[in-house]
């Protein structure tokens, strides 16, 4: 066989590998239903945790799951279902839910836990492609996995079906971050590390605060400005009224300005040659936020304020750079 024909070989195996599992999702699409809505529910009211079991392959998804509910909100874990019988079924506790995955729903360390399961009370939502399985049959909830053929060319590997329950258990943790309101800033305190944490950062992470901030009030002389300025090192002034309110900020622009005027900026007070009404934020945005805000106006600094436009902090651009957010 020719190379090219060896390529043109793989690209189609390939092809069809996709095409099976695009058809699986789409046919599990299809038959959502009350039973999707029932587990949701179910999840959204649970004092406990998500515990999520499985063997195999299943076992490989549900680790996956579990970590996409803890990090969208939903406490979560993995039960190995042989660890299970030999003391980790303590993992487990009145208040939580297991989802226990089995796509034939006949996994016997999966069913060797399930009367220990109900004798804590503990709810069952199954994955499985066993719709008359044990599995199924002693579950409160069950989800419907099953797919006509696997991608494997004998019909035997996982691929299809666990591709299923992958993007079923997606749907279930967007659906539930949705139906918990899930923010961004929520998404952040999950991921406080890597180039994701640093993206998600709020401005109250990296701002100066207390001493830092250059100010002024309005009365102050330009000279005196200057000083603030230079300084704080970061190349402006905020300007203040007695309660800490924003009036405005003294940039170098601003100088220049005033110069081009044909005005002496010395002779002025801070009030004078002030910008007054300055791009601010507030103090639970995030630091990438700041940046596009910075970026769009062509400015180098921000104003970070409360809620009675009191001045928290400030931002330089230097300080977004060395947070590694941009």
């Amino acid at each position: 066989m020719s190379r090219n024909a060896e390529h043109e070989r793989v690209l189609k195996s390939a092809k069809k590998v996709l095409r099976i599992e695009r058809d699986s999702i789409q046919a599990l699409r299809s038959r959502l239903g009350e039973e999707f809505a029932l587990a949701v529910d179910l999840i959204r009211t649970c004092r406990g945790r998500v515990v999520f079991a499985g063997m195999g392959k299943s076992g490989l998804v549900c680790r996956k799951i579990a970590a996409t509910f803890a990090s969208t909100g939903t406490p979560s874990l993995f039960l190995h279902p042989a660890e299970g019988g030999h003391g980790d079924l303590g993992m487990l506790a009145r208040g939580d839910v297991l989802v226990a995955v089995s796509n034939s729903g006949e996994t016997n360390e999966l069913i060797r836990l399930l009367p220990a399961v109900k004798r804590l009370g503990i709810p069952i939502i199954s994955m499985t492609g066993g719709a008359s399985s044990t599995l199924a049959a002693r579950a409160d909830v069950v989800l419907d996995i099953s797919v006509t053929e696997e991608a494997c060319p004998l019909n035997l590997a996982p691929t299809a079906s666990t591709t299923v329950t992958m993007a079923l258990g997606d749907a279930l943790a967007v659906a539930l971050l949705e139906a918990r309101g899930f923010t961004e800033e929520d998404f952040a305190f999950f991921h406080p590390q890597g180039a994701l944490g640093r993206r998600l950062l709020t401005v109250s992470e990296i701002m100066h605060v207390g001493n830092e901030i250059p100010r002024v009030n309005r009365e102050t002389t330009m000279r005196e400005a200057l000083f603030e300025i230079t300084s704080k090192q970061l190349g402006f002034t905020t300007v203040q009224d007695e309660d800490n309110r924003l009036l405005g900020i003294i940039t170098d622009g601003d100088l220049r300005r005033s110069l081009e005027k044909g005005s002496n900026p010395l002779s002025l007070t801070a009030g004078e040659v002030m910008t007054h009404s300055p791009k601010v934020l507030n103090a639970g945005a995030l630091a990438a936020k700041a940046l596009q805000l910075m970026e769009s106006n062509a400015i180098t600094n921000l104003v970070i304020v409360d809620s009675q436009d009191r001045v928290a902090g400030v931002i330089h651009m230097h300080d977004i750079l060395k947070a590694g957010i941009a």
